[in-house]
C-alpha cells in the first residue's frame, strides 16, 4: 500500500469519525458504529456498498468477526466509468428484468462490514472523470469502502489470478463449475440501483450463467470447443475460449428422480422474494417431473419437520396442499434439517434413480448443531459417496449467506442457483434443475497445458475457488466437478503470444468419471493455430459474447488486471453478439446500468 493511498484513507475514515462524533453531541442521535445487519432504502443515488478487495470473516452467530482489506498494487488514479445515457434506472431495470412476485420494501445491500454514520455529499470524495468508461483497480473499492449502507451479506473474496510464466508452469488445471449464483446476485443489486460488491463476483458463473451454441457430442459424454482471437483491451494479448459441452439427454430418456426439498421456514425468510417465491419456485419443478419420479418436502426453522413423505410428482394437489401449509416463522436449524433431508434421499439413492436434496434458503443458519459449512459437510459425506447430489437455490437479501450455499453445493456435489424473480425461478427449476437432472459426467477437470513456444504468460479468468494442484489432474480420489445432460462449460484465457511463430497454443484435456463410476477417462484436444481468429470481428459472436461478460465480471470485481479496460468496450463487444437471445440483452441493459452507476459514483452524486 503506497504512503500517498494510505494517507487518504486515514483522512477519509478520520473526517468521517470526526463527524461522528460531531453528530453524537447534537440532539438528532446518529449511529456511529453497529455489527448487527441493517437494512436502508435503496436509492439510485445510493453509493456502491461494501469493499471490492475486503476478505470478510463472518463468526458463527452471524456478526462480523474481522474486516482486513488487501493492499492495492497501485496508487488508485482520479478515473471512472463515465455514464452511458441510458434511460436504466432501478425502476425501469426491474421492469424489464422482472422483480420478485411482490414488490418487497428495498433494502440497500452490502458485503458485511462495520457501519459508519453517513457522511454529508462534501465528505464523499468524487473523482474527476479523466478517463470515461475506464476503471483503474481500485476505483470501485474505493467507493465501496465510503459506503455506509451495510446489507448482512455474506461473500468470500477470492483473490484472482495472475498471469504465469508458461516456460516456468505451462499446466492450468481446474474442476469444471456450472453454477450461476454470482450473475443473478449481481443482477439483483444493479436492478436496485448499485454496484455488486466486488467480493461477490465470480467471473466464471457470470460467463456460465448463458448457453453458447456449442454442438453436441457425436459419441461419449462431451465434447470439446476451442477458439481464440485477439483481444479488445490490449493489442499484444488474445483470448483463448474452452468450452466443453455435455450430452444432451431427453426429458422422457432420464432416470427417475427423487427429488427432496429442503425448505427454510425461519423467520428470516418471511418477505416475498423469499419463502413465497420459495413455494412457487418448487410447484414449477414439480410440473416438470415425469410420472415415474418422486417429491419429499423437509422444512426447518427452529426445528425440522417431515411436511410430505415420497409422494408421485403426478398428485400435484396433495403437493401443492402441503406446500400452501408453509409459513415463515423461528430460528433457523440448517444443520439439522439437511441430515434430515439426506436421510430420506439415500433411501431412494441407487443406479437407476437420481436422488437429490435441493435446498430452498436465504443462507442463514443460527442454531442447531451443525452450524459450520465444514460441520455439515462432514455430516452429509457418507450420503454424498452413496450417490445423493446437493443443489443449494438462494433467495432474498439482507442476510444472505452466499459463502455458505456456494461451499455447500461445490462439497455436495451439486450446483448453486441464486433466484430473485419468477421469471429467474422459471428459468433455474424448469430448465436447470429439472431439465438437467441426470448427472452425465462426475469429478470432471480440465487441464490446459500451453507450449511455451506459442504462448510467453497465461492467466485463467476467474475459477479462484476451483483450482485444483497440477499433480492431482490424474489423482481420481479428488473431487471435482459434475456436468448434467445438456450443460456447458465455458472458460477464457488471456494470454501472450510469442512472436512469429506457428506452434499450437496449447493442448487441452479433459478427464471425467461416469456418473457411477470409479475410475476417469481422460480425453486430448490439440489446440491448433487454426483456430485462432486473425481478428476479433472474424470470432464466433459466442466467443465475443463469452468475452464481454467475463471481462465485465473481472472490472466489476476490481481485479488488477484489468487495469486500462473498459466497460463501454465489453457493452459493444456484447451488443455485437446478441443474436437475439433474451438473457443476452438483458446482460447488455446490466452493463449500461453499471456504467450510470460507475459514473455517478465517481462523480459524488
Amino acid at each position: 500500500m503506497s504512503q500517498t493511498f494510505l494517507k487518504r484513507r486515514l483522512t477519509v475514515w478520520g473526517s468521517t469519525l470526526l463527524l461522528v462524533g460531531a453528530a453524537c453531541t447534537s440532539r438528532a442521535p446518529v449511529a456511529t458504529a453497529e455489527l448487527e445487519p441493517q437494512t436502508a432504502p435503496a436509492t439510485p443515488s445510493a453509493a456502491p456498498a461494501g469493499a471490492a478487495r475486503d476478505d470478510v470473516a463472518r463468526a458463527s452467530d452471524g456478526n462480523i468477526a474481522a474486516v482486513a482489506s488487501a493492499p492495492r498494487e497501485k496508487e488508485d488514479s482520479a478515473q471512472a466509468v463515465g455514464a452511458s445515457g441510458a434511460d436504466f434506472g432501478p425502476s425501469n431495470a426491474q421492469a424489464a428484468m422482472g422483480a420478485p412476485l411482490k414488490a418487497a420494501p428495498a433494502v440497500a445491500m452490502a458485503e458485511p462490514a462495520m457501519r459508519v454514520a453517513s457522511a454529508p455529499a462534501p465528505l464523499r470524495r468524487a473523482k474527476a472523470a479523466t478517463a470515461p468508461d475506464m476503471l483503474r483497480p481500485g476505483d470501485l473499492a474505493d467507493k465501496r469502502e465510503l459506503s455506509s449502507e451495510g446489507g448482512g451479506n455474506t461473500f468470500e473474496a477470492w483473490k484472482p489470478n495472475t498471469f504465469t510464466e508458461t516456460a516456468k508452469d505451462p499446466l492450468s488445471t481446474f474442476a469444471a463449475d456450472v453454477d450461476t449464483a454470482s450473475y443473478t446476485v449481481a443482477r439483483r443489486y444493479l436492478v436496485q440501483g448499485q454496484l455488486p460488491p466486488g467480493s461477490s463476483v465470480r467471473v466464471e458463473e457470470f460467463v456460465n450463467y448463458f448457453k453458447y451454441r456449442y454442438a453436441p457430442p457425436e459419441k461419449g459424454a462431451f465434447t470439446v470447443h476451442l477458439e481464440a482471437a485477439p483481444s479488445p483491451f490490449n493489442p499484444r494479448r488474445h483470448f483463448v475460449r474452452v468450452g466443453v459441452q455435455g450430452k444432451v439427454v431427453s426429458r422422457s430418456q432420464r432416470k427417475p428422480a427423487h427429488l427432496v426439498f429442503l425448505v427454510d421456514t425461519s423467520g428470516s425468510m418471511a418477505s416475498d422474494d423469499k419463502l413465497p417465491l420459495a413455494k412457487e419456485a418448487i410447484k414449477i419443478a414439480v410440473k416438470n417431473l415425469n410420472e415415474n419420479d418422486t417429491v419429499a418436502i423437509v422444512t426447518y426453522a427452529g426445528s425440522t419437520r417431515d411436511l410430505l413423505s415420497p409422494t408421485p410428482a403426478t398428485d400435484v394437489k396433495r403437493i401443492h396442499a402441503a406446500l400452501d401449509t408453509l409459513q415463515a416463522g423461528g430460528g433457523t436449524s440448517m444443520g439439522t434439517g439437511m441430515d434430515l433431508a439426506y436421510r430420506h434421499a439415500v433411501k431412494k439413492a441407487a443406479g437407476g434413480v437420481v436422488s437429490r436434496v435441493v435446498v430452498l434458503t436465504d443462507g442463514d443458519t443460527n442454531i442447531g448443531p451443525n452450524l459450520s459449512p465444514q460441520a455439515m459437510l462432514e455430516s452429509i459425506h457418507k450420503y454424498v459417496a452413496e450417490g445423493v447430489t446437493l443443489t443449494t437455490v438462494g433467495f432474498g437479501m439482507g442476510n444472505y449467506r452466499d459463502d455458505l450455499m456456494e461451499k455447500l453445493a461445490d462439497k455436495g456435489n451439486g450446483n448453486c442457483f441464486y433466484v430473485d424473480s419468477y421469471k429467474e425461478a422459471r428459468k433455474v427449476f424448469e430448465t436447470q434443475l429439472t431439465g438437467t437432472l441426470e448427472v452425465i459426467a462426475k469429478d470432471v477437470k480440465l487441464q490446459v497445458e500451453f507450449d511455451p513456444v506459442a504462448v510467453k504468460r497465461y492467466r485463467l479468468l476467474g475459477y479462484e475457488n476451483r483450482n485444483v494442484a497440477d499433480q492431482d489432474f490424474r489423482d481420481d480420489k479428488v473431487d471435482a466437478g459434475e456436468i448434467g445432460a445438456g450443460h456447458n462449460v465455458t472458460a477464457l484465457y488471456e494470454v501472450e503470444l510469442e512472436p512469429e511463430t506457428k506452434a499450437p497454443l496449447a493442448t487441452v484435456r479433459v478427464r471425467a468419471k461416469a456418473p457411477n463410476g470409479t475410475e476417469a477417462a481422460e480425453q486430448a484436444f490439440p489446440f491448433e493455430r487454426a483456430r485462432m481468429r486473425e481478428s476479433l470481428e472474424a470470432a464466433s459472436p459466442d466467443f465475443r459474447f463469452a468475452l464481454a461478460v467475463a471481462a465485465t465480471a473481472d472490472i466489476l470485481r476490481g481485479n488488477p488486471a484489468t487495469e486500462g479496460w473498459s466497460l463501454a468496450t465489453a457493452q459493444k463487444l456484447a451488443e455485437g453478439a446478441t443474436v437475439g437471445d433474451s438473457d443476452r440483452l438483458e446482460f447488455v441493459k446490466l452493463v449500461s446500468q453499471a456504467r450510470a452507476l460507475s459514473g455517478a459514483s465517481a462523480r459524488g452524486r
